[in-house]
């Protein structure tokens, strides 16, 4: 039996299942552990609980929040709560303030993983079929208050903390924390049968080539990156495993999914198709959620507008956008409003899809392969002049776009990296800059990495950003903040985050690049911090005193990159020099709210500046409070 975490008695109200059911209000023992909440009849004058009368499974749970107590409401009901499930809410009245603040911050912390969380509730009590806060009839109705989502955690608004930042666990709610969700491969096992999503032409004797459309059968999960699994025909090889999705999945097959799409971006592709009634279906920012974009050109928009749907669930787990025509599936959803309006500006006309976009890069250019023959590139312009040398716009095999940075001699540990550059081209996510493979076998050495067409974050910024829509810049900060996550669950420092260092793809996706390089940088220039080189504007006081480099000094940096990004690019502390920057920041000074960021951005940049490395979030909580904003916007 799990371990109890909270006990307390209070006095429970029946939960009217049935309009025509009488209220009663009856002392309960109640029980918290991590998998349930149990409550049971008690014996107040033996003090021993005695029949379980019910249940609520914790991972049902929906929202926990406070509820307004009744009008004239007695003593024992002044401090009402309430436990959102499938079958409603439980309402609970604690003793004191006291007990009832304990018993809301332990459940927010049991629940903040759960998949159903809702973005609205209803603050006032549900009686004899009516809302009294809104009137709705319904007991399923959607909530009529939003509930602030921090990091996972719920917080009333209008109660809200200073800080973004969530309580710290304490150690048996760390050690009870569920595992990150598993990358996509877990979904798969030998034997199953996934569908190529692109086109793979083999580089190796060992690759297998893919076909869009096509059939495979996994044989075995090689490594995070690479699957071997054989044709229709019988034939064996490896295949990258971002090529293919696994049959059955759903939603990959339909031509409207565009599933790694922002908001931003699907507008800029609605508007280009310039088709009333234009629409896709994308991942919302939301993990586990979808969103329909809309184009129209109704109500003499000549120009058009897009609009934006999210799809809901019932308790039931059918999906909808109008509330009253629910279905078992998206594709049946999405079959229904291309013939019915429903509630929407218009029905869903014309599918606009992404399926011919480029492919997603590859950890390697094949299976196995990390050394490149210097022969197999073709050179064709400069990009730009690094740390370490010349950056150059290529080819590989004629085909393949690359960039390639020529290390000059004399700027790197050469030896080092090599080994380690072994290690890094297994690091692949869709925000990282990937890492093809490296030519060791002459003079200067060559790393062979993927090529974004739109470069530099930072001259982005300045040269192609002109009035940005909020979200657009937020979609920015959420890629930097995902990549630098997955980098944090591998234990891997960056050293070096800064807009410079980040470049932008086609679809202005943002990726990180250069992850970890400057610790083999040998210019004495840029590893001390006295150094001129030394990125001094982007980092905390404990590495600017002490070299002290953590995870928790790429917080601090994101959060100058954040300040970059609302700034349009402006250089941090711009009138101020390194020896004022390094007194300064050390004595509490901070970079100013930029004109575009609203107070609650602002606060995420404040949060990542904390004194202390220990209160600085984690780019996981980064990651979620970014994605909840977003999630906002839409």
């Amino acid at each position: 039996m799990s371990e109890s975490i909270l006990e307390d008695i209070f006095v429970k109200r029946s939960q009217q299942k049935k309009k025509t059911s009488p209220l009663n209000y009856k002392e309960r023992l109640f029980i918290l552990t991590q998998n349930k909440i149990s409550y049971y009849d008690y014996d107040p004058e033996k003090g021993k609980k005695k029949g379980l009368k019910g249940t609520v499974d914790v991972e049902k749970i929906k929202c926990v929040a406070n509820v307004l107590p009744e009008v004239n409401a007695p003593a024992e009901r002044q401090y009402p709560f309430q436990i959102i499930y499938d079958e409603g809410p439980l309402y609970v009245f604690a003793k004191t303030e006291e007990v009832r603040k304990q018993w809301l911050h332990k459940l927010k912390h049991v629940v903040r993983f759960n998949k159903d969380l809702i973005q609205k509730y209803h603050p006032c009590f549900w009686v004899d079929g009516t809302w009294l806060c809104c009137q709705q009839e319904v007991k399923q109705a959607l909530g009529c208050r939003v509930l602030e989502v921090q990091n996972g955690a719920f917080s009333n608004k209008g109660s809200r903390r200073k800080s973004r930042k969530p309580l710290p666990p304490t150690p048996e709610e760390e050690a009870s924390r569920p595992p990150q969700p598993p990358p996509r491969q877990a979904e798969a096992a030998p034997g199953m049968t996934a569908i190529a999503e692109y086109d793979y032409t083999p580089v190796t004797d060992q690759d297998l080539a893919l076909h869009k459309g096509e059939e495979y059968t996994i044989l075995e999960m090689v490594d995070t990156n690479w699957w071997r699994a054989s044709d229709r025909n019988g034939m064996e090889g490896y295949i990258p495993s971002n090529y293919v999705v696994m049959a059955g999945n759903g939603l990959e097959t339909f031509d409207w999914y565009c599933k790694n799409m922002s908001r931003s971006q699907a507008e800029n592709l609605l508007r280009t198709e310039n088709k009333d009634g234009g629409f896709l279906v994308r991942e919302s920012s939301k993990a586990g959620k979808y969103t329909v974009s809309l184009f129209t050109k109704g109500g003499g928009d000549a120009a058009g507008s897009c609009r934006h749907y999210n799809i809901c669930l019932t308790p039931q787990g059918q999906f909808y956008l109008a509330e009253k025509h629910n279905f078992s599936s998206i594709p049946e959803l999405i079959t229904y409003h291309q013939h019915n309006a429903a509630g929407m500006v218009s029905r869903l006309k014309y599918t606009v899809s992404n399926q011919d976009r480029n492919a997603p890069s590859t950890a390697g250019l094949g299976y196995g392969v990390w050394e490149i023959d210097p022969r197999h590139l073709t050179f064709i312009r400069e990009l730009g002049n690094g740390q370490f040398g010349v950056v150059k716009y290529g080819k590989w095999q004629g085909q393949h776009d690359v960039a390639i940075k020529m290390i000059k001699e004399g700027s790197m540990s050469e030896d080092d990296f090599i080994e380690e550059a072994k290690v890094m081209m297994k690091l692949r996510h869709e925000n990282l800059v990937q890492l093809y493979g490296v030519c060791t076998k002459q003079r200067p050495i060559y790393i062979v990495t993927e090529f974004l067409s739109n470069g530099c974050l930072l001259n982005y910024l300045r040269e192609e950003v002109a009035n940005p829509p909020p979200i657009l810049l937020l979609e920015m900060c959420k890629d930097v903040s995902e990549g630098m996550a997955y980098l944090e669950s591998q234990q891997y420092l960056h050293r070096d985050l800064a807009a410079r260092n980040c470049l932008v793809d086609g679809n202005g996706s943002v990726k990180v690049t250069d992850f970890g390089l400057s610790r083999y940088v040998l210019d004495d220039e840029y590893t001390s911090s006295a150094g001129s080189k030394f990125p001094v504007r982007w980092s905390p006081p404990e590495v600017l005193l002490y070299c002290r480099f953590s995870s928790k000094s790429d917080i601090w940096a994101f959060g100058v990159l954040m300040w970059e990004v609302y700034t349009l690019g402006r250089m941090p502390y711009e009138r101020l020099n390194n020896t004022d920057i390094v007194n300064k920041v050390s004595s509490g000074l901070r970079l100013y709210r930029p004109q575009l960021a609203k107070e609650a951005i602002y606060s995420i940049m404040l949060d990542c500046w904390h004194d202390k490395p220990e209160e600085r979030p984690t780019f996981q909580d980064l990651a979620v409070t970014i994605q909840d904003l977003l999630y906002e916007l839409q």
